[in-house]
């Protein structure tokens, strides 16, 4: 393969749907992974179809380590060279105070959000360390740079994703790999659907009165921070709505 290749993770729905896309649509070649077999493989068809690129996609939870060095360790010679990894797989669960949290709903957000991403990361930047050449881009949140009631430990996962790039970035410069970190503030996907477990209704208040971000919106700011020359490193970007100032406070109208 001649142009570059990029790992998306979570790639089966919203900014990680998208920024396959988008990538997709500037030539890159891209291994997709997710936890939905069927949505993968009907996104390979989508983007294969549609641009000149070649796809493989990789089903499987980052939250499980063995499975995920399987998957990674197995790519043939022409897909391990990655030059391009987005840590995009992520979620939030439940809306509630630390001392009436649902345990298991913390231990997901940990295992995916902070362990998923080093599982991955691990198997990733060993190559491109040894090449001297590569980009991560892992997806933090406003969450990462303010905390708020009632989401204490995703923003502990995001503020860990955060701590990590910045450490990462530390000990990769030498290496010429570059890392940064793109924030969203409020974007509607189906992430509110997932914190609320499925409660369609409870999601969309959540967008209410207001324009959310769009996944495109964020993919295309991915996209820029991909796209940029190898002596140009974005190390940080917080995208968020216009009518979003901070993690808690979204200016809706009353209409």
């Amino acid at each position: 393969m001649n142009s570059k290749l990029a790992l998306i993770t979570g790639a089966t729905a919203g900014i990680g749907l998208e920024c396959a896309r988008i990538m997709a649509e500037n030539g890159l070649n891209l291994i997709i992974t997710g936890r939905r077999d069927e949505r993968l493989k009907e996104l390979k068809e989508e983007l294969e179809s549609g641009n000149s690129i070649k796809v493989k996609t990789l089903c499987f939870d980052v939250r499980s380590r063995d499975t995920v060095n399987a998957a990674l360790e197995s790519l043939e010679d022409e897909w391990s060279k990655v030059d391009i990894l987005v840590n995009n797989a992520g979620l939030a669960l439940g809306l509630e105070n630390v001392h009436q949290g649902n345990h298991e709903d913390w231990e997901q957000m940990i295992d995916t959000n902070v362990k998923g991403l080093l599982y991955v990361s691990k198997v990733i930047v060993n190559q491109m360390v040894d090449r001297r050449v590569g980009q991560i881009i892992n997806i933090s949140s406003i969450a990462g740079k303010e905390s708020y009631p009632n989401g204490a430990v995703y923003c502990a996962t995001k503020h860990a994703v955060s701590a990590l790039s910045k450490a990462m970035r530390i000990e990769l410069a030498p290496h010429g790999v570059k890392v940064s970190t793109v924030c969203p503030g409020a974007a509607e996907t189906e992430f509110s659907v997932v914190r609320f477990k499925g409660d369609q209704d409870k999601a969309d208040n959540v967008y209410t009165g207001f324009e959310p971000l769009k996944a495109r919106d964020v993919a295309e700011t991915i996209w820029f921070v991909a796209s940029r020359p190898a002596h140009v490193n974005i190390d940080d970007v917080l995208i968020m709505p216009t009518a979003q100032a901070t993690a808690r406070d979204i200016f809706r109208s009353k209409d």
